[in-house]
């Protein structure tokens, strides 16, 4: 058999995407088959999950939704037709021992398994992108890997030291400075050049997104972003300076504004995108907008990586009445960046 990449074997009318399973304890099988089982996805993409076939079987089972599951060992084996979910089935779950909608070890174990593949598929060119389902920190620490998240592992596994999450829900995108570590150390860790490389990030991602001459704004830190100093020197010692960096390259960066407005302008179209300084400062205007259609993605990778803006819902997972919403949202965006960044040869 060849080992040419389908996608160069044949001409694909739509972009390959890499959707991996979740924690299989989670609701991550669920939306993904939901997603999978509408006629406007394949009329985007040509996706194909990795995972454990047995239980996305289970899943179209327990669902009784109309789709069968096809088995593969490679991507060039996916029919990309609705009606047949392609699974690329790396096998790691024992069906009878998941403990649905609890901490399991082999859940979490398999979720990274499943994100190390399709992270060697997107470096190898079989995949355009990768769309992830939620995995379970606990579960991944208990089967063994450290990483805070998702993005911290798509960091290693490609050698990216220079990424940043960025959230999309309706009309509001925030791009955080730091990520998952705690408040004090966050503070602590914000410098110039951080907030400037998050700038440019910024700008990066919004052209991908078809936005010229993006309107990028930069929260402040502070209260009243500092109010002249009279709250705080960080506005004047770091985000101002970074802001004139980044102008000076031509980038239109604006502020720093007071965080308590700024998301509010941006939601109504004021800004295209926001700089925010920490995860709570950025994520809470962002869910409270569009918690179930809201869509994670990390910026500085070799590929695009969309992903759900939630967790695993241990709660209602395989109980059949998860909201797909997140999951369709990324799945679209991904294509549309994968498919942008094509017409504009961006590499």
């Amino acid at each position: 058999m060849s080992t040419v990449p389908r996608r160069l074997e044949q001409t694909l009318p739509h972009p390959v995407l890499a959707i991996t399973m979740g924690d299989a304890s989670g609701i991550g099988p669920e939306i993904i088959v939901r997603a999978l089982t509408r006629p406007q996805t394949y009329g985007i993409c040509c996706p194909v999950v990795v995972g454990d076939a047995g239980v996305m079987q289970a899943t179209v089972i327990g669902m009784d939704v109309e789709a069968s599951i096809h088995s593969i060992e490679g991507v060039r084996e996916a029919y990309f037709k609705l009606g047949t979910i392609d699974v690329l089935d790396l096998a790691n779950i024992q069906l009878d021992r998941l403990k649905k909608g609890q901490v399991d070890p082999m859940a979490g174990k398999a979720a990274v398994e499943n994100v190390i593949k399709a992270v060697e598929l997107a470096q190898s060119g079989e995949v355009d992108g990768i769309v992830t389902a939620p995995l379970h920190k606990q579960a991944m620490h208990r089967a063994g890997f450290g990483y805070p998240g998702h993005t911290e592992l798509l960091a290693e596994k490609t050698g990216t030291t220079n990424y940043a999450m960025m959230f999309v829900a309706d009309n509001l995108r925030v791009i955080l400075v730091t990520i998952h570590c705690a408040l004090r150390r966050a503070l602590d860790t914000i410098s110039r050049d951080m907030v400037l490389e998050k700038i440019r990030l910024a700008q990066q991602a919004m052209l991908s997104l078809g936005t010229e001459c993006p309107r990028i704004a930069i929260a402040g830190i502070n209260p009243h972003a500092g109010e002249g100093g009279m709250f705080g020197r960080e506005e004047a010692e770091i985000l101002e300076p970074a802001i004139n960096d980044a102008r000076a390259e031509g980038i239109n960066a604006l502020g720093p504004y007071p965080a308590d407005t700024v998301f509010d302008r941006a939601l109504k179209g004021q800004f295209d995108i926001v700089v925010a300084m920490y995860h709570d400062q950025g994520l809470i205007p962002v869910k409270l907008v569009g918690f179930e259609k809201g869509v994670n993605i990390t910026l500085g990778l070799p590929f695009v990586r969309t992903s759900v803006d939630h967790g695993t819902a241990f709660g209602k997972a395989w109980e059949w009445r998860a909201d797909p919403g997140s999951m369709i949202a990324a799945i679209e965006l991904a294509a549309r960046m994968v498919s942008s960044a094509k017409d504009n040869n961006v590499e």
